[in-house]
């Protein structure tokens, strides 16, 4: 692990990205926590931008996020959240013990593997474009594994959270269910988990989470 001081000497970081998407929402929730200034470089996922010949040089499976630091491209949200951790330890996102680093990594691998790769942008469209499948059938879709998954989160959050979905510090556990709940209202799924939505509110009062918020990106479009 670097210490701080030669963290500082590391040229800004720029990020990937996009304003309403998740992952990327992700890293900057992270990268506000660690007080870290980053440039943005926006690929809109809309047009299709980020399947360009000169981002896949950075992200070959030609998706954001994508973290350039002094030459070297990260990608995979996760991936990058780690990064970010051990490079810029302070204020740490994951707690001291083994065991309870574990379960955060559960919680935030529960949101970023089981629950927003279904509901994604590009599986959404290949649901409508080449399934045919009706809107309100995939809104039903949507609300399936959104709501599957934070019902077990919840009973995790619930047993191990306070302020936070881990304890009374933010997380990588935190850093991925904000953008997940963003999702749930934008597509209209009903939130019923209490423990959850009480952890949101407190973080929406957050700087570093209020200024991560998509409507507050650089290239922040429509909300619809």
């Amino acid at each position: 692990m670097a210490p701080p001081a030669q963290a500082a000497k590391m040229t800004a970081p720029i990020l990937h990205g996009y304003w309403r998407s998740s992952a990327a929402y992700r890293v900057r929730i992270a990268l506000n926590l660690k007080g870290i200034a980053y440039p943005q470089i926006s690929h809109d996922l809309r047009t299709g931008s980020q399947a360009e010949a000169g981002y896949r040089a950075i992200a070959p499976i030609g998706l954001v996020p994508a973290l350039e630091v002094d030459g070297q491209a990260l990608t995979q949200s996760l991936a990058i959240l780690e990064w970010l951790d051990e490079r810029y330890p302070e204020p740490a996102l994951l707690p001291d013990c083994a065991y309870a680093r574990a379960q955060v990594r559960a919680m935030a691998a529960m949101v970023a593997c089981d629950v927003h790769p279904l509901n994604n942008l590009r599986v959404l469209k290949a649901l409508k474009e080449d399934f045919g499948v009706s809107e309100e059938a995939v809104q039903a879709w949507v609300g399936r594994w959104i709501g599957q998954g934070f019902a077990a989160l919840e009973t995790m959050a619930r047993g191990h959270g306070n302020a936070f979905c881990f304890g009374n510090t933010p997380t990588l556990a935190d850093c991925c269910l904000t953008p997940q709940i963003y999702n749930a209202r934008r597509f209209a799924v009903n939130l019923a988990p209490p423990t959850l939505i009480a952890i949101d509110t407190h973080c929406a009062g957050i700087a570093a989470f209020v200024q991560a918020a998509p409507e507050r990106q650089p290239d922040a479009g429509p909300a619809a």
